[in-house]
């Protein structure tokens, strides 16, 4: 078979990730409703706020998972000021825990995970993986799942996920572009990065997406651009995918082999 090179999304590509964020969003939202509840604030309006200020924090200071935390706690802030009622210690303290807890959380994977990397593995692909994040926060993922036994030292993480990093994973991993492919959920840090680079790009939807990630791709690519609906399509895919790529490949071998005949046969005609 083709070797692939594989570059695969870990948060909502390979395990749960931003169901999470939306418990611990949907506890602050209540929590901040019971304690302005004389000012009629809505549900909504108060988790339109804390995305507001926490994709603002995201994109001037990348994806550090205390960014998260501070988020909630500026949104509290704004509210008492914008009613002037007095912060509390005790109400800060809560809130922060409410923000911490999606981070002590054991992760879990998406269904046939390991079985879909076993057999991506055993296929012969390099898998690599391309994570936004702190590295103590992802590591801790990393290791609870045991995905350096797929990865190894393949495992790359940056708090700025965009082209050029995703441009540093290509330069250290020395791949070949047209049997490169970067395979993730997010359409702003996953496949636009990937297109823009010339790579090949599968996205797979999450269930619940988080709204940074929802950006139009207005580039046109020019690898293949695939959407599948489920990780347990994938090595089905990619099987697809690298025969045709090994077919094309001997194609093309075959047609410089006759090409160079071609030539030498009218050298010998006209000699």
């Amino acid at each position: 078979m083709n070797q692939q090179t594989l570059i695969l999304d870990l948060d909502d590509t390979l395990i749960h990730c931003n169901k999470y964020f939306v418990e611990s969003r949907n506890r602050f939202a209540n929590v901040m409703k019971k304690w302005f509840k004389s000012k009629s604030l809505s549900k909504q309006e108060i988790l339109q706020k804390q995305s507001d200020i926490d994709i603002k924090g995201v994109e001037q200071h990348g994806l550090h998972s205390s960014l998260y935390t501070q988020s909630l706690v500026a949104t509290y802030r704004y509210y008492c000021e914008k009613f002037g009622r007095k912060m509390k210690g005790a109400e800060i303290n809560q809130v922060e825990k409410i923000g911490q807890s999606v981070f002590q959380r054991k992760v879990k994977p998406f269904p046939y995970m390991y079985e879909i990397l076993d057999t991506l593995q055993a296929e012969g692909h390099q898998l690599s993986l391309f994570t936004g994040g702190d590295k103590i926060n992802q590591y801790r993922k990393v290791t609870q799942l045991g995905l350096t036994d797929y990865f190894e030292e393949r495992i790359f993480i940056f708090e700025y996920k965009n082209t050029a990093t995703l441009q540093q994973l290509l330069n250290k991993i020395n791949a070949d572009k047209k049997n490169t492919w970067m395979i993730g959920n997010s359409l702003k840090t996953d496949i636009k990065p990937a297109i823009e680079l010339g790579i090949n790009a599968i996205h797979i939807p999450a269930e619940i997406e988080w709204s940074y990630n929802i950006v139009d791709i207005e580039i046109e690519p020019s690898g293949t651009y695939a959407q599948l609906k489920s990780l347990v399509h994938l090595p089905e895919y990619i099987r697809e995918q690298a025969y045709y790529s090994a077919i094309n490949t001997e194609r093309d071998s075959v047609k410089e082999i006759l090409s160079k005949e071609w030539v030498h046969l009218n050298k010998e005609v006209n000699a």
